[in-house]
Order: C-alpha cells, then sequence, then structure tokens
C-alpha cells in the first residue's frame, strides 16, 4: 500500500445554527486503502462523508483530495464517487445507460464508452444480458452491483460509500461484502465507507475510525481497535466486552501492580504494554472479550480466574455466547464454539478464566 494520501481532512469542522455536527477532525487515508467510519446515530460519519463528496461546506478546516484543495469544488468536478444508500439508479434508464452515464456526461465516444460498460460489467460479475434490463428487472443485489459498477466506470481517485448495503437481506449483505474485498484488492481503488455494520467494517476496513459526538475518538486497524480500545466507549461500541474492575497500586519498570477483589490472579501484575499509555496508579479496569473467556476446571489453568453462575445462554450456529453472574453480581459475557456438548449447563456455577496476554487495562470506571 502507498503511503501517498488520497484523502487529507485537516480540522474540519460543521455547525448547523448552534448545533457541532462535526469538532475539528483530521483523518488521512492512503492510496487503495480501505477506511470505514463507523459510530452511533448522530455522530458526525455521514457528515464528514458529505463534506469529502462535496455535498456539504465545512464551517472550518479543509479537504484535499491527491494534493488539490477542494473547497468550493463541486461534487461533479471531485475526483470522487458515491454509493448512496438507496442507489439512485435511474429508473427510466437500462443497466447499460445507467452505468455508462458518468462518461456519457464526459463526452465519450461511443465505441469506448460500450467498451468500458463491458469491463463493469465483467468485474462486477453480471451477465451480458442484464444489458438492456432496467433497475426494476434486477434483483437488490444485482442493482448493488450496477450502483457500484456506475461509480467506478469513471475510475475515481476515492470511492465513497453510505451504508449501501445496509437494506440487504443478511445471505446477500455477506456476498456482496465478500465481493467489495474482492473489488477492493483486485482494483485497488481509495475507499472510504460509512456504516452501522461492525462486523462489516471489521471485515472489510484496512483501518477504522470511531467516531461519537462529531469527533473521531481512535483511528486503527481492526484488531487494534478492537483488543486495543483508546477508552471504554470504544471497548463496548466495537462488539460486547467485559469490564472488570481493579485498582493500580504501582509501576514496577514495565510491569504495572493491582489490586482486584472481583476476580483472583496467579500473579497481581500486567506488562505496562498491556495497558493505557501513562496509567501508573488509581482505579482501572480490565477489558476482556468474550471470546477470550474458558470454562476451567482448575484455577491455576489460566492466569485470572472467577466463579460465575449460568444465567442465560444462546446459540448461535458456530458459536454459543453464556451470560453469567459473578460473585460480586458482575454480569459476565463468554462465548465458546458450537458443539452438541455445551461447557457449562443453565443454573450451573462455573470456573472462568483467561490469560492476561489477551487482556487490555483502560483507566477509571466504566458508567
Amino acid at each position: 500500500m502507498a503511503d501517498i494520501a488520497v484523502l487529507e481532512v485537516s480540522s474540519v469542522a460543521k455547525s448547523y445554527g448552534g448545533i457541532e455536527a462535526l469538532k475539528s477532525v483530521s483523518l488521512a487515508v492512503a492510496s487503495g486503502e480501505f477506511v470505514a467510519l463507523v459510530g452511533p446515530s448522530g455522530c458526525g460519519k455521514t457528515t464528514l462523508l458529505k463534506i469529502v463528496a462535496g455535498f456539504e461546506e465545512p464551517s472550518a478546516g479543509s479537504i484535499r483530495i491527491a494534493g488539490e484543495d477542494m473547497n468550493g469544488v463541486p461534487p461533479a468536478r471531485r475526483p470522487t464517487s458515491m454509493v448512496f444508500q438507496r442507489l439512485a439508479l435511474f429508473p427510466h434508464m437500462t443497466v447499460a445507460q445507467n452505468i455508462g452515464f458518468p462518461l456519457k456526461l464526459r463526452r465519450t465516444p461511443k465505441p469506448e464508452l460500450e467498451a468500458k460498460v463491458g469491463e463493469m460489467l465483467e468485474l462486477m460479475q453480471l451477465k451480458r444480458e442484464y444489458l438492456g434490463r432496467y433497475p426494476r428487472q434486477l434483483s437488490g443485489g444485482e442493482q448493488q452491483r450496477v450502483a457500484l459498477a456506475r461509480s467506478m466506470i469513471s475510475q475515481p481517485k476515492l470511492l465513497l460509500l453510505d451504508e449501501p448495503m445496509s437494506a440487504l437481506d443478511v445471505k446477500l449483505k455477506k456476498a456482496l461484502q465478500t465481493e467489495l474485498k474482492r473489488l477492493h484488492r483486485q482494483v485497488g481503488v481509495t475507499f472510504l465507507h460509512v456504516t452501522h455494520d461492525l462486523e462489516e467494517a471489521m471485515m472489510l476496513a484496512d483501518r477504522i475510525a470511531v467516531m461519537r459526538g462529531g469527533e473521531i475518538l481512535q483511528v486503527g486497524r481492526p484488531d487494534d481497535i478492537y483488543y486495543r480500545p483508546a477508552d471504554a466507549f470504544v471497548a463496548g461500541f466495537i462488539g460486547e466486552t467485559n469490564f472488570l474492575p481493579l485498582e493500580i497500586e504501582r509501576r514496577d519498570g514495565d510491569a504495572l501492580r493491582y489490586r482486584a477483589s472481583e476476580f483472583a490472579s496467579r500473579e497481581p501484575s500486567i506488562p505496562a504494554a498491556l495497558a493505557e499509555p501513562g496509567l501508573s496508579h488509581g482505579p482501572a479496569q480490565m477489558v476482556v472479550r468474550p471470546e477470550l473467556i474458558r470454562v476451567t476446571a482448575a484455577s491455576d489453568s489460566f492466569d485470572c480466574n472467577l466463579s460465575a453462575r449460568i444465567e442465560e445462554l444462546f446459540v448461535k450456529g458456530g458459536t454459543v455466547q453464556f451470560r453469567a453472574r459473578s460473585e460480586a453480581g458482575r454480569e459476565i459475557v463468554f462465548e465458546t464454539a458450537g458443539s452438541s456438548r455445551l461447557p457449562a449447563a443453565l443454573g450451573e456455577t462455573v470456573k472462568l478464566g483467561w490469560n492476561k496476554a489477551d487482556i487490555f487495562v483502560l483507566g477509571g470506571k466504566k458508567g
């Protein structure tokens, strides 16, 4: 992946009256990179996408695409293309006309236009007989591929995706997510993708930007965001997790000594690298993801352990999620691989263990 920034968002702010939709947001997206914007409704991710596309003007800050300042540049003149949630295919145009529309606006010669449409059809794995059909004659997934083909035919430097798969059923969405990943690797287009689907972001993106209240809280690789969250909000937003309270007593070299009352430890210390930077003493919380907790017969088989009573379980096919209550009254969520022989039953009290190499410690208290 090249280090050249195709998109540079610098201190961008946006206000609507007295409401701050974006607060000095900065983000760089490298050439060929796939970046996903995630966050709760109203966090500003769609507003940021619209500003990049040129449909909104920032109240402050700047947008540069491929090194060019986009201030005052209308959407049609930006080297971007956008796929909307509602697709916005022209119902009165055939598939061929829809796909070729951006090139028609550029007065591309007909032979070149038809050749490019054919290339897009092949890239999107659509049948040639679809060229004469209208959007209403296609399935939702086929319409989605036509919209992607139309957005990519002009070879934009930056492709903007505004939740284009949110209205699809689960099976079709999975298939198109796979196709989108294939396209990204095959074509090398730079993507900026807004989605509410956290699993989709984890699957597709090279990096994820987590937003809240008009700000970016953390930008990083999916595994960093998931296992090394910047704060409790990011940890809780990106998948379910367990927050276990502890007290950091002191720092000994590269280790943090702690005291915990809700779980037992073979050695009450953790490497400082597994904790929030700068943490040296005071209240903290151990972040333990559900899939890292195991039912254990021996207390010393894991670094940390506690006893809990199983209150509920949910069979998800490939995995089984358990919800248990610890002796301290805290809900503990853990997951195991799906099996006809479950490691615990409803009402059973079990010993749960996890290793410190798999956790992360954040300062302060959650909630």
